[in-house]
């Protein structure tokens, strides 16, 4: 039997199960060959991450849901943009993960969905908020990504990556790592800022951010 990452049009169409041994660029090959299954594991995969993320901006799990269907239905609708050579499927999915939250929560906010609400309103760092800039192409725009959270210190790192890539509250990377809820925090909100600063220098800058800045 052939790869089948790699089937074309006129391939015999993996099973469930073996689309489910893919990878994540392979799963999208089949998508753009129109073997749907293939969406359904993405699903399964990425669901709940997407879903973390879509609860913590719009904060009901109701609206998280279908901000959760609304994701993947982009994916689908835009499996032929996809180019791994620019960056994972993981950072293309928390993408349309963190606009469409964003918008969602944007449109509630106009109908004062929130106006009895006293929970706590988080910064969130979305991997995705400076993808619309004209000033870097995708790769550079994960290039400098990785470079600005390579400055950070570590606790400011792992609580950053937790909560972006993996989806995490600050009480749930508190368990995980053993810190406190408060340093937890402390580390994310500081590490925050000078992953933006660094993302927001002067083109001309070469200068990284150093750990007592």
């Amino acid at each position: 039997m052939g790869n089948p990452g790699i089937s074309g049009h006129g391939a015999a169409q993996p099973s469930l199960a073996e689309l489910k041994l893919l990878t994540d660029n392979q799963l999208m090959v089949q998508l753009r060959n129109g073997v749907n299954d293939a969406l359904a594991v993405l699903f399964d995969r990425y669901q709940r991450l997407v879903f973390s993320i879509a609860l913590k901006i719009v904060r009901d799990r109701g609206e998280a849901e279908d901000v959760t269907q609304n994701v993947f239905l982009e994916i689908y609708r835009s499996v032929a943009q996809f180019d791994p050579a620019k960056g994972t499927l993981k950072v293309w999915l928390l993408q349309f993960a963190y606009h469409r939250a964003f918008n969602r929560k944007q449109h509630l906010n106009t109908r004062n969905f929130y106006s009895q609400e006293s929970t706590e309103d988080i910064d969130f760092f979305s991997p995705g908020e400076f993808a619309t800039s004209e000033r870097y192409a995708p790769a550079e725009l994960q290039r400098l990504l990785d470079q600005g959270l390579a400055s950070l210190e570590e606790p400011q790192r792992r609580v950053i990556e937790l909560a972006s890539y993996d989806g995490l509250s600050m009480k749930e990377i508190a368990d995980k790592t053993g810190n406190s809820l408060s340093n937890v925090r402390h580390h994310y909100y500081r590490g925050l800022q000078k992953l933006r600063s660094f993302m927001t220098r002067p083109l001309n800058s070469g200068k990284m951010l150093s750990n007592d800045e």
